[in-house]
C-alpha cells in the first residue's frame, strides 16, 4: 500500500484547507475514506490519496480541479470502484474526486431515444428510473458501475454483441479540463461532420485528459420478448466455431457467452448447479416472439452440427435466470476455489476467426501453474478473459502469473487483437501501448495529454508510459 503522511508546509496540505473551506464535510482525509478509494477490484496494491472530495455539480468538479492545477496536485476520479487495471490509484497522492453523488438523471428525451445523467448515476439506477418508459440502457460490464466509469474506460461487457460498446453508446459529454474549463463534447444530433470528434476523444481517457460529470447515452426499446438457451460442446474449438458460424449467419443474439470447463467446474461447485463440465455457450436472444424462436432454431443446428449436446431453452424470466445464474456467478465462484485468494482478471480481443486459437493457446500455457485458471470471454466480438486465482503475497505465483499475462498479450497482439477489450489500461497495461500501436501513435497521444493537462495532475501514470 502506497501512502504519505501531509505536514503543515507541504502544498497538499494547503490544497486541502482550501478545499475544505469550499466543500465542508465533503472534504475528508480519513483513513479509512483514503483507503476506500485508493484501490480498485483488481490484484493491483492500494496508492492513497491525500483526501477525497465529493462534488455535487460540474461547477464544483471545476473549482476542484482549478485549486489542484493551482497547486500542481494530482486529481483521480473516482466512480463506483469497480475497475480492473488500477484505474483509481492514486499513484502520486492527491485528490480522489468521488463522483457518486453526482447521480441526478438530467433528461429522458423518450422520443429521440437518448437520456443525459450526472456522472455518478449507475446503470441500474438508470434502468430502474427508465422502467415506465419502455425503453433501457443497454451496456452491461457486469458491476453496477458509474455511467461517468463506463465512458472514461470505454466499458462493454455482455450485451455488446448486440448494442456495442460505451464508444457507441455516448452521444455527448460534459468534461472538466485540466485547468477548469467545462467543454460540451457534443450536441444531441445522431450525427454530426463538424469539427474534431472530441466525444471520442474523452471516451476511454481513464481520467487522464479530463473529468466526465455529465453523460448523453443512447436509449433502446425494451424487447417484446426474450429468451436464453445453454450448450455444452465437446471441446474449445467446436463451441467458438458455433458463436463465429452465429455472427457469420446474421442472427442477431443480445448475449453469447462462452466459459471453460473449468469455469463450468467451479460455478457448479459454487452454486450448487449440475452443468456438463465442458465447454459452454450461453446465449440470449431478443425481439418477437417469433423471431426467438426462428433465432433459436437457427443456432441450435449450428451447435448440433459442431458437436453440441444438453440444448436447454428458457423463456421464462425465472429460468432464464437459472440458466445465466453460472456466467453471473463465475467471479465469485473462482475466488471460492482458493478462500483467501485474489482473481488476477484480465481481458484480451483478438478478430473472431482467432479467437479459439488464442484462448486454447492460453490455457496450455497456464496448464502447470500451480493455481486455478479459468477462461470466460463474449465471444461473439471476439473479446476474452483469464481469470488467475494467485496468492498475492507469493513471489513465484507473482512471477508466473506477470509470464502468463505478458505472453497472453504478447500473442493476442501477432494474432491482430488488443492488450485490452474493455478492462481499459490503467497503469496495469500501460506498457504494452507501443507494442500494440507504435512509437509513433502513442507519441501523439502524449503530445493531446501534454496539451491538455500540461501539468500532468489528471490521473498521472495512467493509460500512457512515461515520455521518452
Amino acid at each position: 500500500m502506497l501512502q504519505r503522511d501531509l505536514h503543515p508546509g507541504d502544498g497538499v496540505a494547503a490544497l486541502v484547507s482550501r478545499l475544505k473551506q469550499l466543500l465542508g464535510d465533503r472534504c475528508s482525509t480519513s483513513a479509512s475514506d483514503r483507503e476506500h478509494h485508493g484501490r480498485g477490484e483488481s490484484y493491483h496494491p492500494a496508492a492513497l490519496p491525500d483526501a477525497v472530495c465529493y462534488p455535487l455539480t460540474t461547477e464544483e468538479v471545476a473549482a476542484i480541479v482549478r485549486l489542484c492545477n493551482e497547486h500542481r496536485v494530482p486529481i483521480v476520479a473516482f466512480g463506483a470502484g469497480t475497475s480492473l487495471e488500477g484505474h483509481v490509484a492514486a499513484l502520486r497522492g492527491g485528490i480522489s474526486l468521488d463522483m457518486r453523488r453526482m447521480d441526478a438523471v438530467l433528461a429522458v428525451h423518450p422520443e429521440d431515444l437518448d437520456a443525459t445523467v450526472q456522472a455518478g448515476v449507475t446503470r441500474k439506477a438508470l434502468n430502474t428510473h427508465l422502467r415506465d418508459t419502455g425503453l433501457f440502457f443497454a451496456i452491461d460490464p457486469g458491476a453496477d458501475a458509474t455511467l461517468g466509469g463506463m465512458a472514461a474506460t470505454r466499458a462493454s461487457g455482455t450485451a455488446a454483441v448486440r448494442y456495442g460498446t460505451m464508444r457507441d453508446n455516448v452521444v455527448s459529454l460534459a468534461v472538466v479540463l485540466a485547468d477548469g474549463r467545462i467543454v460540451r463534447t457534443a450536441t444531441r444530433a445522431k450525427k454530426s461532420s463538424a469539427g474534431y470528434d472530441l466525444t471520442r476523444l474523452f471516451v476511454g481517457s481513464e481520467g487522464t485528459l479530463g473529468v466526465i460529470t455529465e453523460v448523453t447515452v443512447r436509449l433502446h426499446g425494451v424487447p417484446e420478448a426474450v429468451s436464453a438457451a445453454v450448450c455444452a460442446f465437446p471441446d474449445i474449438s467446436s463451441a467458438l466455431r458455433t458463436a463465429i458460424e452465429t455472427v457469420q449467419c446474421g442472427v442477431t443474439v443480445g448475449r453469447m457467452e462462452f466459459l471453460d470447463a473449468r469455469a463450468i467446474a467451479a460455478v457448479n461447485r459454487h452454486s450448487g448447479l449440475g452443468l456438463a463440465e465442458r465447454p459452454t455457450l450461453f446465449f440470449e436472444f431478443a425481439g418477437s416472439p417469433a423471431a426467438l424462436a426462428e433465432q433459436a432454431e437457427t443456432v441450435a443446428d449450428l451447435a448440433k452440427t459442431n458437436g453440441g449436446e444438453g440444448w436447454d431453452r428458457a423463456t421464462g424470466a425465472e429460468d432464464r435466470a437459472r440458466l445465466w445464474h453460472a456466467r453471473h456467478e463465475f467471479h465469485y465462484a473462482m475466488l471460492a476455489l482458493r478462500p483467501g485468494a485474489t482473481v488476477w482478471a484480465t481481458d484480451a480481443c483478438v478478430p473472431v476467426s482467432r479467437m479459439a486459437e488464442c484462448i486454447k493457446a492460453s490455457l496450455a500455457d497456464a496448464a502447470e501453474a500451480p493455481f486455478p485458471v479459468a477462461a470466460v470471454g463474449h465471444v461473439g466480438d471476439g473479446n476474452f478473459h483469464m481469470s488467475y486465482v494467485i496468492d498475492t503475497a507469493d513471489p513465484a505465483e507473482m512471477a508466473a502469473v506477470e509470464r502468463l499475462n505478458a505472453r497472453l498479450i504478447e500473442r493476442t497482439l501477432a494474432l491482430g487483437g488488443t492488450c485490452t477489450g474493455e478492462h481499459g489500461v490503467g497503469y496495469g497495461k500501460s506498457k504494452y501501448l507501443v507494442a500494440e500501436h507504435g512509437a509513433e501513435a502513442v507519441e501523439v497521444m502524449q503530445a493531446i495529454k501534454a496539451v491538455l493537462d500540461p501539468n500532468g495532475i489528471l490521473n498521472p501514470g495512467k493509460v500512457l508510459p512515461p515520455a521518452a
